[in-house]
């Protein structure tokens, strides 16, 4: 083992100064306007701002796609997984929205949507961003899943 010393020390307490600050920088929001009220929306680094969905009671809330993807999931991991980055996986309207106008983001493959199927217990609905599809799966069945967040506007 090489001999530990003041300067080495040092040397790498620098270095960890600086990944601290380069991860600080990363995590600095930035702002963009919305066009809907005009209200500005705070972005991450690795974020994407979406678009904004009116919904049925008249409210609204944009859309902000999280960084990174998680491959070969099951539907309940997948929504724990979403829920652990700050986030949820996306409505079927949603997912129709990101396929139409984001889909160079995804793989061509199916992905979770956070909607269970309403009339056949343990299905869920996922999109397929080869086909434009949007169908239901069997929720122990493995997926890709992408994390969003919702801001009311």
């Amino acid at each position: 083992m090489p001999t530990i010393t003041l300067e080495s020390i040092q040397d790498k307490h620098a270095e960890i100064g600086k990944l601290i600050q380069a991860y600080q920088a990363q995590q600095q929001p930035r702002r963009i306007e919305v066009e809907i009220d005009h209200q500005a929306i705070e972005l991450f680094a690795g974020e994407e701002y979406i678009g904004s969905i009116i919904n049925s009671d008249g409210s609204a809330h944009a859309i902000i796609l999280l960084p990174g993807d998680h491959n070969d999931i099951n539907w309940a991991d997948a929504n724990d997984w979403a829920a652990r980055i700050g986030g949820s996986l996306p409505t079927r309207v949603e997912q129709a929205l990101l396929y139409a106008n984001h889909r160079n983001q995804f793989e061509q493959r199916a992905y979770w949507s956070c909607e269970q199927h309403a009339d056949a217990a343990g299905y869920a609905w996922s999109q397929y961003f080869s086909s434009g599809d949007q169908s239901n799966y069997y929720t122990n069945g493995k997926l890709r899943a992408r994390a969003v967040r919702r801001v009311a506007i």
